[in-house]
C-alpha cells in the first residue's frame, strides 16, 4: 500500500462496514461513517508506520458497478496485519486487523488472496499464530475464515458501538513459518 492508496482503502473499508454490518450494528452509526474522515485517519496511521503493521492492497481491473471500472491497477481490496494486541501488550503473535474487498469483487478470490498473503507474511516473520476478531453474528465472515483454516478459540469480547454491545469472537490459525 502507498500513501496514495489511502482514499480508495478508506472507501472500501467504510462501504464494507456499511454492507457487512447492516443489521449487526446500529444503523445511524453505520450511516454516519465518513470515507473522508477514515481516509484522513489512514494517512495519519500510514505516516506513523514503524514497520510493525503491514497494509496490503489487491489491485486489478475492476468490473461490475465500481466507478473505478477500466482503471488497470485500481485498488480492489485491502488487508492490515501486525503484532497481536492483548490490551496494551504486544505479543510475539500476529493479528489480522482488517480485510475488506470492493463490493464488485466479492466472491472472486480477492479476499482469499489477501488472507493467504497475510498468513504467508506472518509466517515469514516467524510468528507462530495469526489471530483475528470477528463479529459473533457475522456468519459469512466466520465461514470465510473457517474455510481458510482459522478456528474460534473460545475468547469473546464485547465491542461497544453507539451504546450497543456487539460481541466479537477471536479466531486463530497456527502458522508453520
Amino acid at each position: 500500500m502507498t500513501l496514495a492508496d489511502c482514499d480508495r482503502v478508506a472507501e472500501i473499508r467504510i462501504r464494507g462496514w456499511q454492507r457487512a454490518y447492516r443489521g449487526l450494528m446500529p444503523q445511524p452509526y453505520l450511516d454516519a461513517l465518513s470515507v473522508a474522515e477514515d481516509a484522513e485517519r489512514r494517512r495519519a496511521l500510514f505516516g506513523r508506520a514503524d514497520g510493525g503493521v503491514v497494509n496490503l492492497v489487491a489491485v486489478g481491473a475492476p468490473r461490475g458497478p465500481s466507478r473505478h471500472r477500466g482503471n488497470a491497477g485500481a485498488v480492489i481490496g485491502w488487508a492490515a496485519l501486525g503484532p497481536y494486541r492483548d490490551g496494551e501488550i504486544r505479543t510475539g503473535d500476529a493479528e489480522l486487523y482488517a480485510i475488506y474487498v470492493d463490493a464488485g469483487h466479492l466472491g472472486t478470490g480477492v479476499g482469499r488472496a489477501l488472507l493467504q498473503e497475510s498468513v504467508r507474511l506472518a509466517g515469514a516473520r516467524g510468528q507462530s499464530r495469526l489471530y483475528l476478531w470477528v463479529l459473533k453474528e457475522n456468519a459469512p465472515a466466520r465461514r470465510f475464515y473457517e474455510r481458510a483454516g482459522f478456528r474460534a478459540d473460545g475468547a469473546e469480547e464485547p465491542f461497544e458501538v453507539d451504546g450497543a454491545v456487539v460481541p466479537e469472537v477471536r479466531y486463530v490459525r497456527r502458522l508453520t513459518g
